[in-house]
Parts: C-alpha cells; sequence; structure tokens
C-alpha cells in the first residue's frame, strides 16, 4: 500500500471531545481576520501602534502647463516636501503617491514612498488632458490590494488635484467609477486650478464641495496654494478624531469624515482670504 493511500486509509479519527474544543476555538473573532483585505472601514477601529496616511498628489502635465507653470509647481513641490515632513505625530506614517495625467497617466514611482525617503522627480509638460483616465488609475490604485497595503491601519487617504484647465477626455466617467471607491468617499480631497482655464466647478466636483477648491492666478499664488491645501489638508488627515453627538453618542465615520472634510474647507478658506498676491498673472502674454 502507498504512502498516500496509507494516509488516507488509517488516518485516527477526531475524538468528539477534539471536534468540541475546535468549533469552542472558532470565535467570532477570529472569524473577522477574514475581512482584513476589505475596504468597509478604511478610517479604521482598532487601535494599533502606527497608522499610515498616504497623500495623493494628481497633477495636470499636459502642454498647456508648460513653461513657467511647470517650472513654478516643480520649484514649490520640491520646498514642500520638507514642510510635509513635519507634519503628522509621532505614531502616524505619511507617504507620498504622485500620479501625472496628460496624453496618458503615469505614476512618479511604483508605490507610494515614505516621507523622509521621499524626492521629488521634475516634471515636463506635453499632450493633452485625460483626466478622466487619472480618476479610473487612482481607483485601481486605491485599495488595500494596491497603493494602500500598508499592515497597520490607515488613516483615510488626501486627495489633491491639480489643474489648469478642462478635460479632453470624459472626466464624469472616470469621476463615476472613482466615486465607488471606499478610500475616495471617506478621504480627504482638495483641488488647485491653475491659471484663466481651470473650470471651479468641475474641480469641485472632485472634492465634493466648491470649499476645498483654490485658484492660483500667479506663480506666488500658486506657491502659496500648494502649500497652504498640501500642509492644511495632511495636518487634518493626520489626526485622529471621535465625535459624539449633543446625546454623547458616538457618531459614525461618514460624520468623522464629514467633519474633517469640513474643517478642511474653512482652513483653507481662512488661510486663503489671508493671503493677497499682485503679481503677473500666468495668461499675461499666453
Amino acid at each position: 500500500m502507498s504512502k498516500k493511500n496509507k494516509a488516507n486509509g488509517s488516518a485516527p479519527q477526531p475524538k468528539a471531545e477534539e471536534v468540541k474544543a475546535a468549533a469552542e476555538n472558532t470565535s467570532p473573532a477570529n472569524d473577522l481576520d477574514m475581512f482584513d483585505d476589505f475596504d468597509d472601514d478604511p478610517l479604521g477601529a482598532t487601535g494599533v501602534s502606527k497608522k499610515s496616511l498616504v497623500i495623493f498628489f494628481l497633477i495636470d502635465t499636459s502642454g498647456s502647463m508648460k513653461g513657467q507653470k511647470m517650472g513654478q509647481l516643480n520649484t514649490v513641490m520640491e520646498e514642500l516636501i520638507p514642510e510635509i515632513r513635519r507634519v503628522g505625530e509621532a505614531d502616524t506614517e505619511v507617504k507620498i503617491a504622485v500620479l501625472t495625467f496628460s496624453t496618458h497617466c503615469k505614476w512618479m514611482y511604483t508605490e507610494p514612498i515614505n516621507i523622509e525617503d521621499f524626492e521629488w522627480a521634475r516634471l515636463s509638460a506635453s499632450g493633452v488632458t485625460s483626466m478622466g483616465e487619472a480618476f479610473k488609475e487612482l481607483n485601481s490604485r486605491m485599495s488595500r490590494n494596491s497603493f494602500l497595503n500598508s499592515p497597520s491601519l490607515s488613516f483615510a487617504p488626501v486627495m489633491f488635484l491639480m489643474t489648469d484647465g478642462y478635460p479632453s477626455d470624459d472626466y464624469r466617467e472616470g469621476l463615476a467609477e472613482l466615486s465607488t471607491n471606499s478610500w475616495y468617499k471617506f478621504g480627504l480631497k482638495a483641488a488647485l486650478g491653475i491659471g484663466d482655464e481651470a473650470n471651479d466647478e468641475m474641480l469641485a466636483e472632485f472634492t465634493g464641495t466648491p470649499d476645498t477648491v483654490v485658484h492660483a492666478y500667479s506663480g506666488n499664488q500658486l506657491a502659496q496654494m500648494i502649500k497652504i491645501v498640501a500642509v492644511t489638508a495632511s495636518q487634518i488627515g493626520s489626526k485622529s478624531m471621535t465625535l459624539s453627538d449633543a446625546n454623547e453618542s458616538e457618531l459614525k465615520s461618514e460624520d468623522v469624515y464629514a467633519s474633517k472634510q469640513k474643517m478642511l474647507g474653512q482652513q483653507i478658506q481662512e488661510l486663503v482670504n489671508n493671503n493677497d498676491s499682485d503679481d503677473v498673472s500666468f495668461d499675461t502674454g499666453w
């Protein structure tokens, strides 16, 4: 008789006591482990030693961004990274992911990079504005199976969109697909319109509110707006919040998200209103 047949034919049957013990060890708490890879609870409900925050920058690199706009953006982003390193609490791991879009979309790096190790790779501009494709790509990567695969629990991500014009593809189709993503629903969203051609109403479709949409018409304003939005969103995004209503009942994750998004809008608008710039517009002479 072969070893296989012997094993199949003569293996001892478990005793009734062993079956009972195994059943008792299969507790509801253990059953919850199977949901670890699902995105149904993007804000996290269980305490861990360190949480991860991914900041997604979606940057228009189409031909209309060529010249002063792209040059200024590259400079500001290089200056911004050290400022973001100071954001967050000691128990927060901040990571950066940069998605550029023109005729096609492309990630600066193949995965989110820890802020301590992140180096800005200067961008160039060409092509058209495939924003809808960028929304679809963000949706595919914003998952526990891809860019949000930190072994620790994660804060809902921060998403910051920058563009100087109107999309050349069907952005609403891409946005509709992205809108089904739980991380997008719970994440903090902000957008920056650059120059005269950017459409703030369209950007508000991405953020869900006009309060987190800002506009820059000059190089000085661009530097101010990028730093205001990125730093403020990172600070709010990396804060743990537990809210209670008038009856001292803990609020749902949706309410915590709404509070964070409202706070982001209020702080952005307050900071923007305190910043005045009268330097020359990007579009002067173009």
